[in-house]
């Protein structure tokens, strides 16, 4: 597989998941499968089923974080000199026409997408539109709901 872009703020978040999962998660699930047993007969005990669910997850999850995060290239946007145009990482104010609003995105990898607070993966529509554009630029982005126009107000590399 080829290297998984991120930033160091989503490197960061998966470092934490991964060491929840591990230290917080693991214990308490195999404390529940413990728990569970005791009760006995392990055919009809639901409670036993749903922590062994719990813990098949978990160390899905557990493999998932440890592949990316092996995989991960940490780009830092503060050292890069994109002479003011919209690259990963970047975090870009816009102007929606359509709506009459304004917006703030930082646009970062896939796994560190998170739009409540502001970040949008590199493979949306408005991710794609913008990379490569300018401050005062204009951009349209067909949407479910029909097209959006956005102007690029600011580029910042925070």
């Amino acid at each position: 597989m080829n290297k998984v872009p991120m930033t160091a703020g989503g490197v960061e978040r998966l470092r934490e998941e991964l060491a929840r999962l591990k230290t917080v998660e693991r214990p308490r699930i195999s404390q529940a499968i413990g728990e569970a047993r005791a009760h006995g007969d392990l055919k009809e005990n639901a409670e036993y089923h749903a922590a062994k669910e719990q813990q098949g997850l978990a160390e899905a999850r557990i493999r998932d974080l440890e592949y990316k995060l092996s995989h991960v290239e940490i780009i830092d946007v503060r050292k890069l000199n994109a002479g003011g145009r919209v690259v990963f990482g970047a975090t870009v104010e816009l102007f929606c026409a359509t709506e009459e609003t304004e917006l703030r995105y930082q646009i970062v990898g896939e796994e560190e997408a998170d739009i409540k607070a502001g970040r949008i993966s590199i493979a949306s529509p408005i991710a794609r539109a913008l990379i490569g554009k300018s401050e005062g630029d204009e951009i349209t982005v067909q949407a479910p709901g029909g097209d959006r126009v956005y102007e690029i107000l600011q580029v910042l590399y925070i």
